[in-house]
């Protein structure tokens, strides 16, 4: 990248043709606000461009979601947007439940932190790999027993308003790069067109 090259604009130019290396090699040169950045600057036409390019690429791991080296129960965010026409930017949080494995965990628990957290529910989900396809599935069918100190109180997704938010739910991840995941909707195994990004904190 050129020291007088914006990031978001050579981003932007990479998908408009995606090369998985190249955004992948792209993303890793960059720093942690300029990857937020980036990804947050993509719109739904870039991100189902880059979902399809990304199929197949390269694994994905619960221990790069959260590091061995993070401690059972502390959180790790993932900054996100999403291609809804409204409250895009957002926070998937995650943490590792301290009776699973730190190098090869069998799942992950998290929540989604964003402005509308109060009225849609904070959205918790377990996530676990799909070991036929490489990805991770984020279900929000299945919710933690317990959280982190801080994080909020646990709801189930198939009552009140996040029925209709987060009910019924499994999101797809994808990886883009060490850092950063992109993920697909789907609401009872059926995709509903609606792509989303996350760059994981360093």
């Amino acid at each position: 990248m050129s020291a007088t090259t914006d990031p978001v604009s050579e981003f932007k130019a990479h998908l408009s043709q995606p090369k998985p290396i190249e955004i992948s090699q792209f993303l890793d040169a960059l720093g942690h606000e300029d990857r937020v950045r980036c990804i947050r600057s993509t719109g739904r036409a870039d991100q189902q461009r880059l979902w399809d390019a990304v199929d197949g690429f390269a694994p994905v791991r619960l221990a790069e979601i959260v590091p061995p080296d993070i401690a059972a129960m502390e959180t790790v965010r993932h900054f996100g947007k999403n291609t809804l026409p409204l409250f895009s930017e957002f926070e998937k949080r995650f943490c590792r439940p301290p009776e699973v494995d730190p190098a090869q965990p069998s799942e992950l628990h998290g929540f989604n932190y964003q402005t509308m957290q109060p009225v849609t529910g904070p959205g918790y989900f377990v996530a676990v790999e799909d070991a036929k396809r490489s990805e991770v599935l984020v279900d929000y069918r299945r919710v933690p027993a317990n959280h982190p100190e801080g994080w909020p109180e646990i709801r189930s997704n198939e009552r009140g308003l996040s029925r209709f938010v987060y009910g019924f739910m499994v999101d797809t991840l994808r990886r883009v790069s060490q850092h950063v995941t992109i993920g697909s909707a789907a609401r009872k195994g059926k995709d509903m067109g609606s792509w989303f990004m996350l760059s994981r904190e360093p």
